[in-house]
């Protein structure tokens, strides 16, 4: 109950409160959601991106550890979410909106706080987390990427509108920088910083802009099914990989609750880019992060009992 207690206040309050700032002002003084939407893909994104590689503290070996979990466990995920889009009929857009609800997680503003709490006396477990959180960055912006930009541009096409997006070279910049040690001029840094930390404000204020006008009228078969994959079937799948590659001990707890954080709020983000079906992304980005707050307190405490 203490960990329940803790991370509805320190991670979900004030998750909702910017949500609730956005969906107020929106109401009050209608946003224009293009340009929104503009500001956080093509400049917040990059930014931020940038910063957490470049300010990355992994090494190689910790990485290099955990690589087969994440690989095995996210082809899992795309595999099965496709499947489903095509047993449950969705039409591409729908499909490519709910696999990315299902594959790509919160583990940056919400995982790792997270695993702060629960990691609080073990720094093995937080740096896990943020090799996860490193993945989960390199995989939304290629896979996930990818998959929203593909419902219009078919083929080489995505490829060419792939590259042209500013965060695969913000990433990349960002690790050659890290790995070499290279110093980023002040004068360049503090504006590169400046805007990483205006991201989760705004990509929140963006996300409560996105729902403002939401009507929850019941749950649709791709709500529930975005839920039922991204809260459950997810930590399912990670206790079998767990159980496969033989994992233990701290690994073994902290890519468990990885495994259970709600859907990536970059999923709505890139269903209102590219105009995927976004008042069903937004619902879900919303309503799994209001219910992790008991599947994932259920999540840690499985994984401290059985590791």
């Amino acid at each position: 109950m203490n960990v329940l207690f803790l991370i509805v206040y320190q991670v979900i309050l004030p998750v909702f409160a910017l949500i609730g700032v956005g969906a107020f002002l929106h109401r009050k003084f209608s946003f224009d959601m293009n340009t929104l939407s503009k500001i956080t893909t093509y400049f917040l994104l990059p930014a931020v991106s940038f910063v957490n590689i470049y300010e990355s503290k992994m090494n190689g070996q910790t990485f290099i550890g955990i690589l087969g979990f994440l690989i095995l466990q996210n082809l899992c995920l795309i595999v099965v979410s496709t499947a489903i889009a095509k047993v449950a009929k969705f039409d591409r857009a729908l499909s490519a909106t709910f696999e990315n609800s299902v594959v790509l997680n919160n583990s940056g503003n919400f995982g790792l706080p997270v695993s702060q709490l629960v990691f609080h006396a073990n720094p093995l477990g937080a740096s896990i987390q943020v090799v996860v959180s490193i993945f989960q960055n390199l995989l939304t912006y290629t896979y996930g990427l990818m998959n929203a930009m593909s419902v219009k541009s078919k083929g080489t096409s995505a490829v060419r509108e792939m590259v042209k997006n500013p965060v695969i070279y913000a990433f990349l910049l960002g690790l050659v920088m890290n790995h070499f040690h290279l110093q980023l001029p002040s004068v360049l840094w503090k504006p590169v910083e400046n805007a990483a930390d205006a991201f989760l404000a705004i990509a929140l204020v963006t996300l409560g802009a996105q729902s403002a006008f939401l009507r929850f009228e019941g749950i649709s078969l791709p709500l529930f099914l975005s839920l039922v994959g991204r809260l459950l079937l997810s930590p399912l799948i990670a206790v079998c990989i767990i159980f496969v590659l033989g994992l233990e001990g701290t690994t073994a707890q902290a890519l468990l609750i990885a495994s259970s954080f709600p859907s990536s709020r970059n999923s709505a983000l890139f269903a209102l880019e590219y105009d995927n079906h976004p008042e069903y992304a937004a619902q879900t980005v919303l309503l799994s992060t209001m219910l992790c707050s008991i599947t994932v307190t259920i999540v840690v405490y499985c994984a401290q009992m059985f590791y």
